[in-house]
């Protein structure tokens, strides 16, 4: 190709990035209705539009956590209809404020400290507007209609968010919009908003565990695996419990232990590299009252203490192992607390009769060595002042993280019905 042909092509590539950045950019012949709570939208048309999708975006579900939601996040929702008044996009919002100290654990190198306590100094309580569920991992903020055009769709979602951000400078500025944990196949379409000035950029991977329509039971699951997984099972997890004295029991009721389950979840937290905010000791019982029976709570007590719990929420065919504390002096004497928490996880998930289990991101090794495969995900990001935004971006997002190792711990033909060894 000779340069003139190449210089061409590269002109006719920006000018046509620029007519779309300007499209973008201008107003869609759409409507909207936004509103700080879901019982001002009209029901009808909220349940229409996320009908097949998750429980996180149901009425039901929303409306309980407006009550429950902590100090620093404050919901927003949507309806985008067309220039008919056809509904075409159903949105769930929060606005949040982060100081930057919230987003590293508490060994974190004190150089890193000393940087965010400076830029907390400077830029105190970065604002953020998502689209999406803080408290959850997944795609749970955007409904799209069956009918709807992706690219009108998308136009839609990226005007949505520039009238909340404009509307809320009287709270305050927003300093970046996200819209988080897309995958696929969401990422290819949404993917258009990078003429938006919006960054797409991967996160660590959701692991997911495929629930083979054989195990009906967690012996029949443990029964596919290798002879060295299961026994590392038996003899590194099951064996040192059992000669603590521990035992997994089903937790009906949160609501008596609310405080002690809230003291577990808060020591797992405390080391987490992104701790955005702090669920209060009402949650979890709030939480168990609105699913239901889409529920199901495991916990590990040792003479009658609770070392350790998991909730495990049915969500369609997909359990979601969501909420996990445990006693971190216990785990630090030699108690794989964690581990037998995973386990229970799929036990739950397949009493609730799902076909896949999601572990969430982060601990990528031993939920690999469950069997867990890595789902990607990521999340589009546009921040107010570049000059932060390449600190926030490492800092919040975690842009160097690790790969999911490659672990296959089943049999080459696993049955629930191998003999065990």
């Amino acid at each position: 190709m000779s340069l003139p042909t190449a210089f061409k092509s590269l002109l006719a590539r920006n000018l046509q990035r620029q007519a779309e950045r300007k499209r973008l950019r201008g107003p869609a012949s759409l409507h909207y209705t936004i509103s700080e709570h879901i019982d001002d939208l009209n029901p009808e048309v909220w349940d229409a539009l996320t009908a097949n999708t998750s429980w996180l975006l149901s009425r039901h579900y929303l409306k309980a956590m407006e009550s429950a939601l902590p100090d620093n996040l404050w919901p927003r929702y949507a309806i985008i209809r067309d220039a008919d008044g056809k509904p075409l996009v159903a949105m769930m919002m929060q606005l949040a404020t982060l100081r930057l100290q919230q987003t590293h654990s508490a060994d974190v190198h004190r150089s890193a400290a000393v940087l965010t306590e400076t830029i907390d100094k400077i830029t105190p309580g970065q604002r953020i507007l998502i689209c999406g569920n803080m408290l959850t991992f997944g795609q749970h903020g955007l409904a799209f209609a069956e009918y709807a055009d992706p690219e009108q769709a998308w136009h839609g979602v990226a005007e949505v968010l520039y009238r909340v951000r404009r509307a809320e400078k009287l709270t305050g500025s927003t300093h970046f919009m996200m819209i988080k944990d897309l995958h696929a196949p969401w990422q290819d379409s949404a993917a258009r908003l990078t003429h938006l000035s919006y960054r797409l950029l991967e996160t660590e991977p959701n692991m997911v565990l495929t629930l083979d329509p054989a195990w009906k039971t967690w012996e029949d699951y443990l029964a596919s695996l290798q002879s060295k997984y299961r026994s590392n099972v038996r003899n590194g997890i099951l064996k040192p419990l059992d000669d603590a004295g521990c035992e997994l029991v089903s937790l009906p009721d949160l609501s008596g232990e609310a405080e002690r389950i809230h003291a577990l979840y808060k020591m797992v937290q405390i080391n987490a590299d992104f701790r955005p905010f702090e669920l209060d000791a009402g949650y979890f019982p709030a939480l168990q009252q609105t699913a239901g029976k889409l529920l199901r709570a495991s916990g590990i007590r040792r003479n009658g203490e609770l070392l350790g719990f998991i909730v495990t929420l049915k969500d369609g065919d997909t359990a979601i192992a969501w909420h996990i504390g445990f006693d971190r002096q216990a785990a630090d004497q030699g108690l794989p607390l964690y581990l037998r928490l995973l386990h229970a996880a799929i036990a739950d998930a397949l009493a609730l009769g799902c076909k896949e289990l999601s572990f969430g991101r982060t601990a990528l090794e031993p939920k690999a060595a469950l069997g867990a495969k890595p789902q990607e995900f990521s999340v589009l990001i546009r921040h107010r002042q570049p000059i932060l935004n390449k600190v926030i971006k490492h800092l919040l997002l975690g842009m160097e993280h690790d790969e999911a190792p490659e672990r296959n711990p089943f049999k080459k033909s696993a049955s629930s019905t191998d003999a065990k060894s």
